[in-house]
This record gives C-alpha cells, sequence and structure tokens, in this order.
C-alpha cells in the first residue's frame, strides 16, 4: 500500500465519526458507565477538578489519535482484501474487533479486577466505533 495511494480523506472521516460516536456513546451511557467504574459523578468531578487542562484533554486526544491508526489499519486490511463496500467494511470492522478488542479489553479487564459490566460497555462502544470505521471507508472506497 504505497503513502501516495491510501484516501487520508476517508480515514480522517472515519475517525472523526468514531470519535463523535464514542461521546455520544458515553454521554447517553453515563450514569451506567460510572456505576460500572464504582465511582460517582462527584468522585470524577472532584479527580477532574485537580487536573490541568491538558491533562483533562489528553485522553480525547489520545482516543482520537487511536481511532485514526484504527482507521488506517482498517483501510489497509481492505486494501488487501481489495474489498472496498460497505458491507466490507463494516463485516471487516466487526471482525477486527472480535479477534482482537474483545479479547484485549476482557483479559485487561479481568486481570484489573474491573467488573464485568464495564467490560460489556467498553467493548461495545470500541465495536461500535470500528462498525463505523468500516462503514465509512468500505462506503468511500479506495
Amino acid at each position: 500500500m504505497p503513502f501516495f495511494d491510501v484516501n487520508f480523506l476517508s480515514i480522517l472521516i472515519a475517525a472523526v465519526a468514531a470519535w463523535i460516536f464514542g461521546g455520544i456513546y458515553y454521554t447517553v451511557l453515563s450514569k451506567p458507565w460510572l456505576a460500572a467504574q464504582g465511582k460517582t459523578l462527584e468522585q470524577c468531578k472532584a479527580e477532574q477538578a485537580g487536573k490541568s487542562g491538558m491533562a483533562k484533554a489528553a485522553p480525547f486526544i489520545l482516543v482520537f489519535v487511536g481511532e485514526f491508526i484504527m482507521a488506517w489499519v482498517l483501510y489497509g486490511i481492505l486494501v488487501h482484501l481489495n474489498m472496498f463496500t460497505l458491507r466490507a467494511g463494516i463485516i471487516s470492522g466487526a471482525f477486527c474487533w472480535l479477534g482482537f478488542v474483545l479479547p484485549t479489553v476482557t483479559a485487561n479487564y479481568a486481570f484489573g479486577g474491573r467488573k464485568p459490566m464495564l467490560t460489556v460497555l467498553d467493548s461495545a462502544a470500541w465495536l461500535g466505533a470500528l462498525i463505523i470505521i468500516g462503514a465509512v471507508l468500505g462506503g468511500m472506497g479506495r
């Protein structure tokens, strides 16, 4: 996959769409997510109050960079499959989630002693992100 032959616009749009989805997802599910974390809203506000602006922004930036990398890699997978269709993008995103993200999140959270509901909520967020990334990439084509 030559560097100059990559549709970076589709990768950027896919990453932005996944990032926006994550914001909406966690806003809608903030109460169950906080409960799965074992925290209250007040505790989270207190933790945030002591942080600098950059420290508050860093997780959002890291998530966007990660989603950009995920989009670029999924784009490469679709190039190697030569399957730039909406269906192929969605299926490839879902397979990447099933094969790589779900086992990783599950293992990390199990060893970290996290509640199973947190695994469900966070894993579902990554499934949504990868399906969106795959849909955008497959739908926009090469």
